[in-house]
Parts: C-alpha cells; structure tokens; sequence
C-alpha cells in the first residue's frame, strides 16, 4: 500500500469520507453518520494531516487523519492530536492497512510535537476498538462531539518520544517522511493533494 498525504478536501478523500459516513449511519441507524464539525485547515501541516492509503492499482482502500487539540470547553488536554475518519473500504479490510495508517499518524503526531493521540469512536464499531485497544489505546475521559452520547467511548495512547537516530524529524519535510507519506512514495502521479 502507498501512503500518500492529501487535503481532506482531495477527490479521494471525499469519497472515502462519503463512505465511511454512510457506514456510520449504517451502524448507528442514523442518517447523518458523524456530524463532528472539521474543515480541511484542521488536517494541514503542522497542525494535523490527512493520509490516504493506495493499493498497487491506485485505488484509495484507506484513510485517516490526525489533527491538533488543546484544552478546551470539550474536555480536550494541551498536546492531544485527535483521529478523526479511520478507514478501510470492505473489500481490503483484514490485511493490516488499518495499523499502518495508524503508525503514520502516530509518527508524524509525535515529530509535530503532540504529547497525546486521542481519538472517539462506538460501541457499535468493536473491531475499531478492537484495533486500538491491541495498539496500546486506553479508554479515557470522554471529549469532543459526542463526549455526551452513551455509544461514544474515547481512548488514548501517549506518544511517547522516538530515540534519536541520527536527523531529526522536526520539520514538515521530516515529518512527511516520519509518517511515510512523501509525494515521491505515492506513485502513479497521485503527489501530495
């Protein structure tokens, strides 16, 4: 799978938004899936991001974004990134392309400078809690939009600081390369959004 980081507002990411939306839906039997207010400003750099994953014909499977939180009205703590839109279209679920758009986040989250991943989801999307919980997630105090909803569960995982290793990953470009998203890796001329 190719990672590519785009705009949230790239066709792609659309679709693959419209999508997971109509599963949201689907699953909580409500029409209008996730109504948490987000713009493409929130997903760019250095203050989030937005990834889509392609498998080896260029078909966007996977997507997920990160974007930065500080403490608020919403129950949020000074260096949270939030995830926002995880997901795998069906038909590649069960092949790991969550976990590795997970890991992007989370690295590039880190050399941006966030101190905390957080995220919300349901208790009627078990195997995203399923994925979280394996990757090292706790539950956690509610936050966010649906901080209220007795189906909403949040969960968090420090980000705790990579060894050194030479260059580090402090600036966009090493960011991108951190989350293993760089244009030059998406191929096929899908660039950056």
């Amino acid at each position: 799978m190719n990672i590519c980081r785009v705009s949230f507002a790239h066709p792609d990411a659309v679709k693959l938004n419209d999508r997971v939306q109509l599963e949201y839906a689907e699953r909580y039997e409500e029409g209008d899936g996730d109504v948490t207010p987000l713009d493409t400003a929130m997903f760019e750099p250095p203050r989030g991001l937005y990834l889509i994953g392609y498998d080896d014909r260029g078909v966007p499977v996977a997507t997920g974004g990160w974007r930065a939180q500080d403490e608020d009205e919403m129950g949020y703590v000074d260096g949270d990134a939030e995830i926002k839109r995880m997901y795998v279209v069906p038909e590649a679920r069960g092949r790991g392309l969550s976990r590795l758009v997970l890991a992007a986040l989370e690295a590039d989250a880190r050399a941006a400078g966030r101190v905390r991943m957080v995220l919300e989801t349901g208790i009627k999307q078990p195997e995203a809690i399923g994925l979280y919980v394996s990757s090292g997630y706790e539950e956690c105090v509610k936050f966010g939009h649906y901080r209220h909803d007795p189906l909403s569960r949040c969960y968090a995982k420090a980000l705790l600081p990579e060894p050194v290793r030479g260059s580090g990953t402090g600036s966009a470009e090493g960011r991108a390369g951190a989350a293993g998203a760089e244009g030059r890796r998406c191929g096929q001329g899908l660039g950056n959004g």
